[in-house]
């Protein structure tokens, strides 16, 4: 494809974003400006750019670009956040909120996915994101590191390990909840010992697996 077709399909997204509810121009411009058709498999570049859902590795997806802006907008970032999110994959999202946080540390428990994204992600120059392997669904930290926390897989019930972990004073949480086909993405702000909540619909994610999360099917 040349590099006219491609920006074209790239305006195409942003369009397709801002019709659909995503108003926060920072959001549109990391979804502009991060290469998604770096973050695919080889043979699925062509639909790169297509508002979908897209399959890795190991049974895992890259999201749609709209899920992807969606739960960007909803932690309201102002480039001077430590953002963490529970389950790398590609390393696309961290490689937007790299774009709308000062610092984004992301766990995930796949060798495979950890190895290729942490690859990926130096080659392009993303320096202020930090990959860590493992159980991310306890989270990592202590009590108010995080100004706010992504989870980018469905989790069981609202994960209150992770929930401490955010700051005391407006610290945002955006986390799918609920069963394969049946889960909500929720929206949580902390204020001291309690917090807000708020449903921003219907979504389908791969199960975050962990030990507060939902055992793997392989064990």
């Amino acid at each position: 494809m040349t590099r006219r077709g491609h920006s074209q399909q790239i305006e195409q997204l942003i369009r397709t974003l801002s019709d659909q509810g995503i108003t926060d121009e920072r959001v549109l411009e990391a979804i502009r400006t991060v290469p998604r058709h770096a973050f695919v498999p080889e043979d699925l570049r062509d639909q790169a750019w297509d508002n979908n859902a897209l399959p890795l590795a190991q049974g895992q997806t890259i999201s749609q670009p709209f899920i992807v802006a969606l739960m960007s907008q909803a932690l309201a970032l102002t480039g001077q956040e430590r953002v963490l999110e529970i389950g790398t994959g590609s390393g696309y999202q961290a490689a937007v909120l790299s774009k709308l946080a000062r610092d984004v540390v992301t766990i995930e428990r796949i060798p495979e996915l950890s190895r290729t994204a942490r690859e990926l992600l130096d080659r392009l120059g993303f320096e202020n994101v930090t990959i860590f392997e493992g159980d991310g669904s306890t989270g990592i930290g202590e009590a108010g590191d995080w100004d706010a926390i992504m989870v980018t897989a469905g989790a069981p019930e609202i994960p209150q390990a992770l929930l401490g972990q955010l700051r005391e004073n407006g610290g945002r949480m955006v986390v799918p909840v609920g069963p394969p086909g049946d889960q909500r993405l929720i929206l949580l702000e902390r204020h001291g010992r309690r917090h807000t909540q708020t449903d921003l619909g219907p979504v389908a994610f791969v199960p975050l697996v962990g030990s507060a999360g939902w055992p793997d099917a392989g064990d």
